[in-house]
């Protein structure tokens, strides 16, 4: 995508600005020559005003956000509006608005981007995808947690909602758009390095009937979606569902997850942990992973127990078994004083 590229689509888009903003900004409405709207994410209201047609007081497709004081072109209204991370999905995007056909792949090849390469690029555009989601309560986020019986949802900073996060099987695929669960992967310091997507079904009843529902992006490797502040004890686990499943009979209990087995095998160590737990997936990876883990922490003097589900994971424990039959199956795995400080009663 060449700077003159984009400048046409601009210019193309803001012949059609009107039209534009009915498709990608459908909760605001016209007034005058200005299209009035919350925000550039569709949010109802009148901050934001995309100027329609070009006056002695500037270009047709122009807006600003008169709290936020942002400003850009219809570009960028695409892009926000649908949570679009990477500038070359803008403008498939613009051009399947605009009926028009997608340049050669061989004349473009060296505009192509790299996936998952944890470059800076892929971190940034983790940032700004963590931006422009908001709180999961009363969303499709909330409904698919709570249908897999995760009902204990308080500290769950970590997770957010998109209504529209941009999907796509491959680069030769069309644009997708779909809700989707974006949760934050930090660092020790709770610097967001990436993200992860869980895209799902529109009424949160499953995930999104997609080739690949869960994606990463950004800087991931030794780091983790967090729930809970560490201190000297930390649970560690593969994928969120897993982690927040153990949360409902441990509530207190500081967790992580990290993803993958072999992003859980990398886990970075908090300086001040002195016993880690480690949630086994019942899989040749999982117990790799906690294999790596034993030795890790023995080299760092650290005390390592493994928590292992009585079915295939610790979400199927939940949903099938019950509260009650997990707290009898991790008791004895607990090292005995985290049984009085972390084994309490859950409500139900």
């Amino acid at each position: 995508m060449t700077g003159h590229d984009a400048g046409d689509l601009a210019r193309r888009l803001a012949e059609n600005a009107e039209a534009v903003c009915r498709r990608y900004l459908s909760a605001g409405r016209r007034h005058g020559n200005y299209w009035l709207v919350g925000d550039v994410h569709n949010t109802p209201g009148r901050s934001l005003f995309v100027r329609l047609h070009d006056t002695a007081n500037g270009r047709a497709g122009k807006w600003m956000d008169a709290q936020s004081a942002e400003h850009g072109d219809l570009l960028d209204v695409i892009r926000e509006s649908l949570g679009l991370v990477d500038f070359r999905d803008v403008a498939d995007e613009a051009r399947a608005f605009l009926s028009l056909p997608r340049p050669d792949p061989a004349s473009s090849s060296q505009d192509r981007p790299v996936r998952d390469r944890g470059s800076a690029n892929s971190s940034e555009a983790a940032r700004r995808l963590w931006a422009m989601s908001g709180s999961i309560t009363g969303t499709p986020v909330e409904t698919y947690l709570r249908r897999r019986d995760m009902t204990l949802l308080h500290g769950t900073e970590a997770l957010r909602f998109h209504p529209r996060c941009f999907y796509r099987p491959d680069e030769h695929s069309p644009t997708q758009t779909w809700p989707a669960m974006i949760a934050a992967v930090t660092d020790l310091d709770g610097t967001l390095s990436g993200v992860h997507r869980t895209w799902l079904a529109a009424d949160g009843r499953g995930k999104a009937l997609v080739d690949h529902p869960r994606r990463a992006l950004g800087d991931l490797l030794g780091h983790a979606v967090r729930f809970g502040t560490v201190s000297d004890v930390l649970a560690a686990g593969e994928g969120i569902e897993t982690v927040l499943s153990l949360r409902q009979v441990l509530p207190d209990l500081p967790l992580v997850a990290c993803l993958s087995s072999a992003h859980l095998a990398a886990l970075i160590f908090p300086p001040l942990l002195r016993r880690l737990y480690v949630l086994r997936d019942d899989d040749p990876a999982g117990d790799h992973a906690a294999a790596t883990l034993m030795a890790r922490t023995q080299e760092a003097g650290i005390e390592c127990l493994v928590l292992s589900p009585r079915l295939a994971d610790f979400n199927d424990d939940l949903r099938y078994l019950g509260r009650g039959a997990m707290r009898a199956i991790l008791h004895p795995q607990l090292a005995p004083q985290d049984v009085a400080r972390f084994l309490q009663p859950v409500a139900h």
